[in-house]
């Protein structure tokens, strides 16, 4: 395997979204050799999303592809290399982590993981085509431009009340479409959420279709006791059905929570020293874009930490 002129890396980078990019920002700053692995394009799901109007500094709002390039460069200026490759076997054992990415290897004498979540798809024709255009995974992220419009939440779980809720201040009104004939959300948020005018529940439904070409125009769904069909007429549709952390190359390497995600502490440490978690792949209350860059700069900034501790010092 071609080993990159055997370079030992102090800090490298599984996964270039918000938490990969801030954490190889802070460790080249800092003056370490770091490495930046990442599948495809930098910036992950930020990529996809039209607007984000909720970090920070951009006063009109900022498109994902824009902010994800803006954060790359400013690490790049201080020294991030990035590599373009899928990881697909991981040594984490002793002083030197080994990283192998088919005929590539990489070594580093710490590892930020940081490969994000994917939100679960209800599983619809057109689910995929119209993401973006109606069909969202984020009411934080997105109820803001459903302003005044009808939407649909489907979930029946915290997140889906919640978002509802959430939903609930913008829109003309919320369909809340859950298969079951009770919510799963804590009695609380259903106390809540039946108090709002704004919410309908759709119960003992599923979402049969996405009406709409070239933007969401309607949901139908299917009652499963009555096994009829109805339109809601709404412009989007908030999938809030759970997410999927992409955490399957280290369930079996550090320690994870029942659902994959990874277990850290407020240092963002695993369960194996010098190896570290940051952003949606790691048991977090929230997933955003703040939060994915806050926790990369706590995750760089303890790797760091580390390495003085084990007396490496910056090249």
């Amino acid at each position: 395997m071609e080993q990159n002129a055997n370079k030992i890396f102090d800090v490298a980078i599984i996964g270039g979204g918000p938490a990969g990019l801030a954490a190889g920002l802070y460790a080249a700053r800092a003056g370490r050799s770091t490495l930046l692995i990442e599948e495809m394009t930098a910036g992950g799901q930020i990529t996809k999303t039209h607007n984000v109007e909720n970090y920070p500094g951009f006063e009109e709002g900022i498109d994902g592809f824009s902010l994800a390039s803006k954060m790359e460069q400013q690490a790049a200026r201080f020294g991030l290399v990035t590599q373009y490759a899928t990881v697909e076997a991981l040594g984490l054992s002793g002083a030197v982590k080994r990283i192998g990415c088919g005929k590539k290897e990489f070594f580093a004498r710490t590892l930020i993981l940081a490969m994000g979540a994917e939100p679960r798809l209800i599983g619809l024709a057109r689910e995929k085509d119209l993401t973006g255009a109606g069909v969202s995974y984020c009411a934080t992220c997105d109820g803001a431009f459903f302003r005044g419009m009808p939407v649909a939440v489907v979930g029946g779980g915290d997140t889906a009340v919640s978002d509802a809720l959430y939903l609930a201040r913008f829109a003309e009104r919320v369909y809340v479409v859950h298969r079951r004939d009770t919510l799963r959300a804590t009695q609380v948020l259903q106390d809540a959420a039946k108090q709002e005018a704004r919410i309908e529940f759709v119960l003992d439904s599923v979402p049969e279709d996405i009406l709409g070409e070239e933007a969401v125009e309607g949901l139908r769904v299917k009652n499963k006791k009555t096994g009829e069909s109805r339109v809601l007429t709404v412009k989007g549709i908030f999938v809030a059905v759970g997410t999927t952390p992409r955490s399957a190359l280290v369930r079996d390497l550090v320690a994870c929570d029942a659902n994959g995600y990874i277990e850290t502490d407020a240092h963002m440490r695993t369960s194996v020293p010098g190896v570290y978690a940051a952003g949606d792949v790691r048991v977090t209350p929230l997933r955003q874009v703040i939060t994915a860059a806050a926790d990369g700069a706590v995750a760089a900034t303890m790797a760091v930490e580390y390495l003085m501790q084990q007396g490496t010092l910056p090249e």
